[in-house]
């Protein structure tokens, strides 16, 4: 399998180049040459499969034979070795519910598959290879947890001060040993633009062997697609697909979801749940693509308002604005709307949503209603003792903190402040 950048002015690459430079010389995000048709049979047989099975014949085409078979086995089972439940919450919809890894977000998948693959990968060259990540809230937490200890790579985590939960943030200051957290004055768009802007600095490419961690990196991106197949394993009316609502931040989710389903999987239709940040809504409304300024919301890790991902989404559909919305409806969910909607759901079926949950839930329940005849699933990506404050507040009831995340509560947090400028991190990566 090759990969070529979007922006066509970079030649194409291997799995293991892709995953180790992140993001092309180009500026533009790497996407596979042609998409894996998966076996009509895999998916007719589905049940039978166990994950790390499925996980392999689904993620084998994107790799090739730049991993053995045994190591590439390997990381797939080390990647999905905890459940992916779907759980009905009312008699038309279910939640899958991807959160119960180690660091209760739903990015443990990518984390872990791109940490083990560039783990693999480092012991084929010589000097550390350096990941720069940008988060929004779960991306730094998994990351963190991933690669934490992986041996001939280190972990530099930018993240927007005061924009995440206190959950969020000790998951990715308390590492320590190889992981570095950076704490930024800005917005995420900031510690996104500082990412980028370092990818394409000569002095720190020279210097460092620099990649990164979000969803823009192959490695990160494409496993996403293995909780869609989980989800499809146990959707009981294989006859009538479902709806899926993905809540949407930077679109690497949703742009899995709908190579998923290119590639063979049965779903009648997406729904991209957006926050106020929702220039993609606005798009598939209108025709027009316009990108926002971030503005902070209770389901942070969406506060996205130029996502990176958008132009894969784009060039599964070769940018055609009515294939896109044939396939999928974007809508925008308030924060007074998230608040209700957590309540309203936690009353009426005893089920407590978290912010992002709880958008991508409002948003399918309205398709649904003009759709009656169908049925869906929404994607609760974190676990809601993430956003105590806010889903206390509204459910009147105390979230019990999983055994996973007690120990954070006694860790201390480190991290560097930092100006939202590309000149101070840059700065410091040539200084440290």
């Amino acid at each position: 399998m090759k990969y070529y950048s979007l922006n066509k002015q970079a030649p194409s690459v291997s799995f293991r180049e892709a995953t180790v430079r992140g993001q092309a010389p180009d500026k533009g995000l790497y996407f596979p040459e042609n998409i894996p048709t998966v076996d009509a049979a895999v998916i007719r047989n589905i049940e039978k499969y166990p994950a790390e099975e499925l996980g392999y014949i689904i993620m084998q085409p994107y790799v090739g034979d730049e991993i053995d078979e045994d190591s590439l086995r390997r990381i797939v089972s080390e990647t999905v070795d905890f459940s992916f439940p779907l759980v009905p919450v009312s008699p038309s919809i279910a939640s899958l519910e991807l959160f119960h890894g180690p660091t209760l977000a739903f990015k443990d998948v990518g984390a872990r598959f791109m940490s083990r693959c560039l783990g693999h990968f480092s012991k084929q060259q010589n000097g550390r290879i350096t990941v720069l990540v940008a988060t929004s809230g779960d991306t730094g937490g998994a990351v963190a947890n991933g690669f934490l200890g992986v041996e001939g790579v280190e972990v530099v985590i930018l993240y927007p001060s005061g924009k995440v939960s206190d959950v969020q943030e000790l998951q990715l200051t308390t590492c320590g040993q190889n992981i570095t957290a950076l704490e930024v004055q800005g917005s995420f768009d900031d510690c996104q633009a500082m990412v980028k802007d370092a990818f394409m600095d000569v002095d720190l490419t020279h210097k460092l062997q620099l990649t990164s961690a979000n969803s823009i990196n192959v490695a990160r991106w494409l496993p996403q697609q293995l909780y869609y197949f989980f989800a499809y394993q146990q959707w009981k009316d294989k006859n009538a697909p479902p709806v899926i609502s993905v809540p949407s931040g930077n679109f690497g989710n949703i742009c899995a979801g709908l190579l998923a389903h290119v590639s063979g999987l049965p779903v009648q239709h997406f729904i991209a749940a957006c926050n106020a940040n929702d220039a993609v809504a606005a798009y598939l409304d209108s025709g027009t693509y316009q990108p926002k300024t971030a503005v902070p919301t209770i389901s942070n890790a969406m506060d996205v308002g130029n996502p990176s991902n958008f132009v894969r989404v784009l060039e599964l559909f070769k940018g055609s604005h009515k294939n896109i919305t044939e396939k999928i409806s974007g809508y925008t969910v308030s924060d007074d709307t998230t608040r209700e909607t957590i309540a309203n759901v936690y009353k009426r079926f005893n089920y407590t949503l978290d912010p992002h949950g709880a958008v991508a839930f409002y948003a399918l329940e309205r398709y649904l209603s003009d759709h009656p005849q169908q049925k869906g699933i929404f994607l609760e990506t974190a676990h809601p003792v993430k956003f105590p404050e806010t889903v206390e507040a509204v459910t009147g009831s105390r979230i019990a903190v999983p055994l996973s995340a007690q120990p954070l509560f006694s860790k201390e947090k480190k991290s560097i402040l930092m100006d939202p400028s590309f000149g101070s991190l840059k700065e410091w990566l040539m200084n440290r």
